[in-house]
């Protein structure tokens, strides 16, 4: 079952909204400095295009998980990225993916508790299309408007019975009885 345009919209704010605002929680608890507005706006834009491209159809616990997983890195490093304060906050000077433990597990958490999260509303979600399709189904049948055919045409040719069979009665039928 595939979905159409306004149902891709609102999954794609839900995932959006709770991957941003989930990434943004496990970087402050991590150690890191909040984002900017500007910055969360960015990742959301980012987060958002992915969701949208992604969400066509219904996807399976294991690729919300690894979606997750890459959203997760990409907004660590857009946020950590920020400015001048990352390398006092998260306390190394090289930046990149190499971060403490305590950040890497935040994140690593928010991404599990969002993924079983999300995977289990899609599941739902579906569920329940495929529940309404049914009904609508049930309830209201398909008026389909086809064409009547035509009066089929029908052509015999007569054939005149031969002199001889022309006063001939036939009497079958069981004997009669005595």
């Amino acid at each position: 079952m595939g979905a159409r345009l306004p149902l891709r919209l609102a999954r794609t704010a839900a995932f959006a909204a709770v991957c941003v605002t989930l990434a943004t929680l496990a970087h402050v608890l991590g150690g890191g400095a909040a984002p900017a507005p500007g910055t969360a706006a960015l990742g959301l834009a980012a987060v958002s295009a992915l969701g949208l491209a992604l969400c066509g159809r219904e996807r399976s616990a294991l690729t919300i998980n690894l979606v997750l997983v890459g959203a997760q890195l990409g907004l660590h490093e857009l946020f950590a990225g920020e400015g001048a304060s990352y390398v006092t906050v998260h306390g190394h000077a090289q930046g990149g993916l190499a971060v403490g433990t305590g950040m890497l597990l935040t994140h690593l958490t928010a991404t599990v508790i969002t993924g079983l999260w999300l995977s289990r509303g899609e599941a739902a979600l579906w569920s329940l299309l495929r529940r309404i399709g049914r009904r609508l189904v049930l309830l209201a049948p398909v008026a389909v408007s086809c064409p009547r055919p035509a009066a089929a045409i029908v052509r015999t040719r007569v054939v005149p019975l031969q002199p001889g069979f022309r006063h001939c009665v036939a009497r079958r039928g069981p004997p009669l009885p005595a």
